[in-house]
């Protein structure tokens, strides 16, 4: 008679399948996501992406967590009475609505990492689940970008056209 496997086994076997395939979780997808580590805080790094509901209801992104850092957290810039950007969180999260997109970019919203285990190399891949109060959780790989140019407003800084951009960057 046929022994039953372990479930966890069989889990974590499915869930190596689902990397390659871009991130869905009932009609949000995920795109342009990239991380770096925050300026002149070694302990702490930021993600960005581009979240998109495709589906016919309107959700909320209510968390995000990673073993990348002992606290993620859902953050915005507010520019405060003596017109001070001051980072904060958002404790009821971010709604994307239906049909709808909401972009997490620098200097507005963004995924915060507090006290990073190792630090956020270029080109390291980190896994970040995102909670969604509809979709439920979603397994994102986010790269790590420390080269990127913020968007300026709404155009990516440097001749990201499709032709890679490269040899574009100005010399020293």
């Amino acid at each position: 008679e046929m022994k039953m496997k372990p479930m966890k086994t069989i889990l974590s076997a499915g869930a190596f399948c689902l990397a390659a395939l871009p991130a869905l979780a009932d009609g949000i997808k995920i795109e342009d996501a990239y991380a770096r580590a925050s300026s002149g805080m070694a302990k702490a790094g930021a993600a960005f992406m581009v979240i998109k509901n495709t589906g016919t209801e309107d959700d909320r992104l209510v968390a995000a967590s990673s073993d990348v850092a002992k606290r993620v957290e859902l953050h915005t810039h507010k520019i405060d009475a003596n017109g001070v950007a001051k980072m904060m969180e958002i404790e009821e999260g971010f709604a994307i609505p239906a049909g709808g997109e909401h972009a997490l970019a620098r200097g507005g919203d963004h995924v915060m990492f507090m006290g990073l285990t190792a630090p956020f190399e270029q080109d390291r891949i980190l896994i970040v689940t995102l909670t969604f109060e509809n979709a439920g959780a979603l397994q994102v790989e986010i790269p790590v970008d420390l080269e990127r140019a913020p968007m300026i407003g709404g155009q990516v800084g440097q001749g990201h056209n499709g032709h890679g951009g490269h040899g574009m960057k100005k010399a020293n």
